[in-house]
């Protein structure tokens, strides 16, 4: 018989507010419906108001407006690919620079991930993925470790694509693992074109991420690790 743990709605919901940026967010890792106590701030966007990069389906609702739209752009991929329904407001400092945002934000996402996923019993653990964009081709590796580490190798050349700094694109990355929780390797192995090689980075981690957190039939209630614990 499956446990609890194993059969619950994989979703989260969080506000973040510090004197650089105020956050709100939803998500649920499985698509479908977010939780009942997200913030009602996230309505405008739930409508398609006000988002920046806005999908919905039978099985996903993505709704995000980090005011960064390349950061969005990604964001949208990670969740499309991911297989989750994301919704995401933010209101940062980008009159200083694109730093306290984006960081933020993927910080503010690594914590809801992580509350979503809770113990992680009857889960795969590890996921990896390859996914091209066009002449970019990119590898991503995913621990549900509770080991937060990543190492991230894009190659980015540009000093900004849109309004988001390159060096700001793997530093988000590091960001979600560290509040996930995460071991994350990210590479791309080639390609020319900077939003290709960043976009295919995201697919592919996303990719990875659907991955590690999948159910895995008879091993409900069973911790992934020799350690008898991934919480700990």
């Amino acid at each position: 018989m499956a446990s609890k743990s194993d059969t619950r709605v994989r979703s989260a919901a969080l506000a973040r507010d510090t004197n650089e940026t105020s956050i709100v967010l939803a998500i649920n890792i499985d698509g479908g419906e977010f939780p009942s106590d997200t913030d009602s701030r996230l309505v405008k966007s739930l409508n398609g108001e006000n988002g920046h990069a806005t999908q919905a389906s039978k099985s996903q609702t993505i709704a995000i407006n980090s005011g960064i739209g390349f950061l969005d752009h990604m964001l949208h991929a990670l969740a499309k690919h991911a297989g989750w329904s994301l919704a995401l407001n933010c209101k940062g400092d980008l009159h200083i620079d694109d730093h306290h945002t984006a960081e933020d934000v993927c910080l503010a996402l690594g914590s809801a991930f992580k509350d979503a996923l809770g113990a992680p019993t009857g889960l795969a653990r590890f996921g990896s993925a390859y996914a091209p964009l066009d002449e970019a081709l990119s590898r991503a590796v995913v621990d549900l470790s509770n080991r937060p580490y990543a190492v991230v190798e894009l190659g980015l050349k540009r000093e900004k694509i849109g309004d988001l700094s390159c060096e700001m694109i793997p530093h988000c990355m590091q960001s979600f693992a560290q509040n996930a929780r995460v071991t994350l390797h990210v590479d791309c192995i080639r390609g020319e074109n900077d939003h290709h090689r960043a976009e295919s980075a995201f697919k592919a981690l996303a990719l990875a991420i659907r991955a590690a957190t999948t159910r895995v039939a008879g091993r409900e209630g069973e911790v992934p690790s020799t350690k008898g614990t991934l919480t700990t």
